[in-house]
């Protein structure tokens, strides 16, 4: 079958054109094997003749030191054989601190000792070293869009929400992140960068120091985005409008780990599924209110003619600020509906249900 070229959208501030959908790899290596990894890219490629790719140096979750960096090995082994590079947009992400040190040992070809290495940081060498690590597995000589996983001073991230001031610790400073991403773009190891769990003080920090400093400027935001998790069209919006920073969003966590599929209603689980090969491990997706508010979501969904799925992931493709959605998938027929469910288009009367929904249930997915 021809590929069909999916509408493109500019990416933020930069001339990078990207499509609503980016796959999403972070179960490539635990959940997925390198024959299915390699399936998942092969199926975009031909159906849509590009493939915007997002993944991380940490990846597959949740991490492990024999695990660690193996997605990054499928992306490299496919690109390889597929000789495709021109048809890749490939983003990935180096760590942010305090993460464990098999992070640090993968970096090396032998692996290091653990013993011997530190966390993450995000200094200049160790974000060299992350980069010179992600082009090595994935066989490449530059990556489209490298982004800071999440920050290097302390900020409430991944579900928290309210800023305590006992947490605060000594960073390393915005200028000095800045100005290692413009040396890699004027390398030629990166074409662009972004930030990723950020805030509004801390993304319009990055763009401003950019700015003053007449340096490359951040062009995208990686955040958890979903109808359980609406914290992006608050203050982060009107920062990312084009009429101000022009910073694109890139969405995670838009099926809130598959719980607004409605596949884990009524006590349902497939022992295959994260939730219940990794109990814990954001457990945000899968509280109790997440739960009861995805339940409110599915009955919407059903009584308008559609699944779960197609009105997650409709809704969220409709927002004016959203750039493209990062859909992961550990089968192929998962990956196949949520890719059509991003061209559902939902009308005003659902879209207003959904904002009834909101208001009794708002963003459940947050922590405190």
């Amino acid at each position: 079958m021809p590929a069909v070229m999916p509408a493109l959208t500019k990416l933020g501030n930069s001339d990078l054109m990207v499509p609503m959908l980016c796959l999403g790899t972070m179960t490539w290596g635990q959940q997925n094997t390198e024959e299915e990894a390699h399936a998942q890219m092969d199926h975009i490629l031909e159906a849509h003749g590009i493939v915007f790719i997002d993944t991380a140096e940490l990846y597959p979750v949740p991490p492990k030191l024999e695990t660690c960096g193996r997605t990054e090995d499928y992306i490299g082994t496919w690109l390889e054989t597929r000789k495709c590079r021109d048809k890749v947009i490939l983003a990935t992400k180096v760590c942010g601190p305090f993460m464990h040190a098999h992070v640090v040992a993968n970096r090396t070809v032998p692996q290091a000792d653990t013993a011997t290495c530190g966390a993450t940081s995000l200094d200049e060498a160790s974000i060299r070293a992350a980069l010179d690590s992600s082009l090595r597995r994935m066989k490449t000589d530059y990556i489209d869009l490298y982004q800071i996983h999440w920050p290097s001073r302390y900020a409430p991230v991944f579900g928290a929400r309210q800023y305590q001031k006992v947490n605060e610790r000594p960073s390393h400073s915005f200028e000095e992140q800045v100005k290692v991403m413009a040396a890699l773009i004027t390398e030629g190891k990166i074409k662009h960068w972004g930030v990723s769990n950020e805030t509004t003080y801390g993304m319009t920090m990055m763009y401003e120091t950019a700015k003053r400093l007449g340096l490359p400027l951040p062009v995208s935001i990686q955040n958890d985005f979903s109808l359980v998790a609406r914290g992006f069209e608050e203050e982060l919006a009107e920062a990312c409008s084009p009429l101000h920073c022009n910073i694109g969003l890139l969405s995670y966590g838009a099926l809130a780990g598959g719980t607004l599929s409605g596949k884990y209603l009524n006590g349902a689980a497939c022992p295959t599924s994260r939730h219940t090969l990794f109990a814990g491990f954001q457990a945000r997706y899968i509280c109790e209110a997440t739960s009861a508010a995805t339940a409110l979501y599915a009955k919407l969904a059903i009584s308008k003619g559609l699944t779960p799925t197609q009105l997650a992931l409709g809704w969220a493709a409709g927002r004016w600020y959203q750039s493209s959605i990062i859909i992961g998938a550990t089968t192929m027929p998962q990956l196949i509906d949520n890719i059509a469910a991003l061209e559902v288009v939902l009308d005003e009367e659902t879209l207003v249900e959904i904002d009834r929904i909101h208001l009794l249930a708002r963003n459940p997915n947050y922590t405190d």
